[in-house]
């Protein structure tokens, strides 16, 4: 499986947020986007899962099912944790399970990977922001897609659950997954390839580690 990028412009209300943009990641890599507030992460990767139009260029996916599209073979989490306060871990989950064509069978696993078995049958209102973030983190564990797409994933999570998410990434990877994340935080997988972002709507690729 691969991921690319080729001189990729996008805008976002008549605002060019970055041209040129040039990347490529293969299965068992990660790819860091980087970059100051507003310099476009998000909107990068609201644009890979198809809900954004790229402006110019062409983003290209090679291998998974040819039959599918991107966004529909990827795991896209964003800022918003996307969960119901009146029902409990498990139903959001359940629900989850249903929109991402896995099973309610795999909620419970989920759950107890991200430490979170305890709170099976809590409302998720009655958690913390911590553990509703690990609740929605969980989600991507109970259907298998082999792309996720990531936006600012540790937020809200103390140095003990980062750790424990950043295995359940290495795992993923491990398993010939693909991950695209835009972070300021270190993720704790090793090395990783790069492109930072900046307000001149330039973009560089490297190396992160």
């Amino acid at each position: 499986m691969r991921l690319s990028g080729e001189n990729l412009i996008l805008e976002r209300g008549g605002q060019r947020l970055f041209t040129g943009l040039f990347f490529e990641v293969r299965e068992g890599e990660a790819l860091v986007i980087q970059g100051s507030n507003g310099a476009g992460k998000s909107s990068l990767l609201r644009a890979i899962a198809g809900f954004l139009p790229f402006s110019g260029g062409h983003l290209r996916h090679e291998g998974g099912n040819a039959q599918a599209r991107l966004g529909e073979q990827a795991h896209y989490l964003g800022h918003a944790d996307s969960l119901r306060n009146a029902l409990t871990a498990e139903e959001n989950l359940a629900f989850w399970a249903v929109v991402h064509g896995g099973s309610a069978c795999g909620v419970k696993p989920a759950l107890e990977r991200l430490g979170l078995l305890h709170v099976l049958d809590f409302p998720v209102r009655a958690l913390s922001a911590g553990q509703r973030r690990r609740v929605a983190l969980a989600r991507l564990l109970i259907a298998h897609r082999a792309i996720w797409l990531l936006d600012e994933p540790t937020t809200a999570l103390d140095g003990g659950s980062q750790t424990l998410f950043a295995s359940v990434m290495q795992y993923h990877l491990s398993r010939g997954g693909l991950i695209v994340v835009a972070t300021h935080a270190p993720l704790g997988i090793g090395a990783a390839r790069q492109v930072r972002l900046d307000y001149a709507g330039h973009a560089s690729v490297g190396v992160a580690v």
